[in-house]
């Protein structure tokens, strides 16, 4: 079935979408972006010239028959009103991330579409993200055994916020921005409830909104996850580091290299004498064996954003089961929200306690 597309706010996010469709139409031949609506002149002007209809004015671009499908792309303060002027308008809905600053303003959103019938889901398009598939390929298949830890983390040098990501009112910082990125990779990776979350929040150069955040996620099975952003850090850790009781899995950043250690079958036992390392004498931590260990080469993971919009539309068609779901969503949103009250109380947050 053809579907085309419209976008509210058409800024550098809208943008990308545009450009990404492209790519799209190679697979799904009927797809096409044809409208756009935007209360800036100059942004409507290049949506004009890039081949869509232009609309300076809401109602009208959303009683334009021409298309089924909304991505809403505005700043993040604006995403529920215009989510859910364009499901009651009969429109299916992507929204960027992060959906919305409040369980209840998400909780709006997804009534609306439940009420109208549609379509509604939000663009996590880093689930395809190859650095994490290949984590969540090794999670799985049991390369690791089980895992008691994993740490997930983006850092940036220059301590410098672009845009809205600066301003509180409009959902800037790094929980709002990175932080929604990598809270539903992990909540997607790992399929079990969250328990507990506990975090600190930082703004290191940017006084209204966080920064920097450390974040601990303990999910009902005791596996203990952490997810680190900041903007200025000038020594970096690796993207990804993971250990579990049958071997260990580190990825140094988005070019994916690393590697997965296992350990041979060998029986560690006390050693007699104390071992003296650079850090003074001891046992327990001194060092292994190295033909004790094998490294295995990364899981090969190939993957597509473009995958996103392709489940997108089969979803619509009935062909596909929706992957980015809407009580998935909402859990991230409830993570969130956690987090900032961990942050403001310096208590660890019991998820079921506060977010039903």
């Amino acid at each position: 079935m053809a579907h085309k597309m419209g976008i509210i706010g058409y800024g550098g996010m809208a943008c990308y979408h545009h450009d990404n469709s492209k790519r799209v139409q190679e697979r799904v031949k009927d797809f096409k972006v044809v409208a756009a609506h935007d209360i800036d002149p100059n942004r409507l002007k290049l949506a004009e010239e890039k081949g869509l209809k232009p609309y300076e004015n809401l109602k009208d671009f959303l009683n334009d028959d021409s298309f089924d499908l909304v991505l809403v792309a505005t700043p993040n303060n604006f995403h529920k009103p215009m989510v859910i002027a364009a499901l009651e308008a009969g429109k299916n809905v992507i929204c960027e991330k992060p959906v919305a600053m409040s369980v209840g303003d998400f909780d709006d959103m997804w009534d609306a579409a439940k009420k109208n019938g549609k379509l509604f889901t939000v663009h996590q398009n880093r689930r395809w993200d190859r650095d994490f598939r290949i984590v969540k390929e090794a999670v799985e298949t049991g390369l690791l055994g089980k895992p008691y830890t994993i740490e997930s983390r983006v850092m940036g040098q220059n301590g410098v916020m672009h845009g809205w990501r600066a301003y509180k009112v409009a959902g800037g910082g790094m929980v709002f921005d990175w932080g929604v990125h990598l809270i539903d990779q992990m909540l997607w990776m790992i399929k079990e409830p969250v328990a507990e979350v506990y975090a600190n929040l930082h703004s290191v150069k940017t006084p209204e909104v966080d920064d920097y955040f450390k974040a601990v996620i303990r999910f009902d099975s005791g596996l203990s996850t952490q997810i680190e952003v900041g903007t200025y850090n000038l020594e970096m850790l690796p993207r990804w580091y993971a250990c579990g009781d049958g071997g260990a899995i580190v990825v140094n950043g988005w070019d994916c290299k690393g590697k997965i250690t296992h350990a041979k079958d060998f029986e560690m036992k006390w050693e007699q004498e104390v071992v003296q390392t650079e850090g003074g004498p001891t046992r327990t931590m001194a060092p292994r064996p190295k033909e004790t260990l094998e490294e295995l080469p990364l899981p090969n993971v190939q993957t597509d954003w473009t995958d996103y919009y392709h489940n997108v539309l089969a979803a619509l068609d009935g062909k596909e089961e929706l992957i980015v779901k809407p009580e998935e969503v909402r859990k991230v949103v409830q993570v969130m929200t956690a987090i900032f009250e961990s942050s403001a109380t310096g208590n660890s947050i019991k998820i079921d306690r506060y977010y039903k």
